[in-house]
Order: structure tokens, then sequence, then C-alpha cells
């Protein structure tokens, strides 16, 4: 089992930045990638950045290119989503996800943390 907590999150203001971060917990698990999902009112949750465990490869949808920058700290086990130039279509609830070594997708969720941002 694999418990992900969320942090950051919150209101900000078109242009501004915010950090997301991620810590995965548990025992024996070995990570193949995490991700961060983002879903607004009314739209199906979606895949924002992943990064995969070993080597570190990312992945971002194209409405956060070069704005997004997904991150891991190993040591850790945590997994970082800086967000930057932030406009309100980047408001939604953010989901931090796992996927673990046997897994042939993202098997836990984090709990999700709210993004507001106004204009």
């Amino acid at each position: 089992q694999v418990r992900l907590v969320e942090s950051g999150g919150g209101l900000v203001q078109a242009g501004d930045s915010m950090r997301l971060s991620c810590a995965a917990s548990g025992r024996g698990f070995h990570l193949v990638a995490m991700g961060w999902f983002r879903q607004a009112p009314g739209k199906e949750r979606q895949l924002v950045a992943s990064i995969r465990w070993s080597g570190g490869t990312t992945y971002y949808t194209d409405t956060v290119k070069g704005r997004f920058t997904i991150s891991r700290e190993l040591a850790k086990y945590t997994v970082y989503l800086q967000m930057n130039s932030l406009t309100p279509e980047d408001t939604a609830d953010y989901y931090c996800a796992a996927q673990r070594v046997g897994q042939d997708t993202y098997g836990y969720w984090g709990q999700g943390t709210q993004v507001t941002v106004s204009s």
C-alpha cells in the first residue's frame, strides 16, 4: 500500500506561481512513476504532468508546457509540481498519483488539493 499526502494549493492571482508537493509513504514499495492530474468543475480528470521515478523522464500536457515543472526528490519519495504564470484556466482540483512496480497504471491517489486562480 502506498499513501500519498499532498500539500500546497490555495488561491492565487493570474500570473502568480504555486508549488504543490506530494509525499509517498508505505512499506516495501518501488515506484515506476508519479504524476499530477487535475479536474476542473464539469470536466474529466486529466494528466497534467508525470515523471518516471528511475531516470526522471517527464511528460507535460500541452497546455502547461513551459509553465509547469515536475520534479522528484528520491530520498524523500516526494514529487513537486512548480506552476508558474498561472491562469484562471488552471483552476482545478489537483491530484497526485503513483504507479507502483507491478501496476500498469496509476493505482494510488492523493486526497486532492484545490487550486484557484483569480483573474
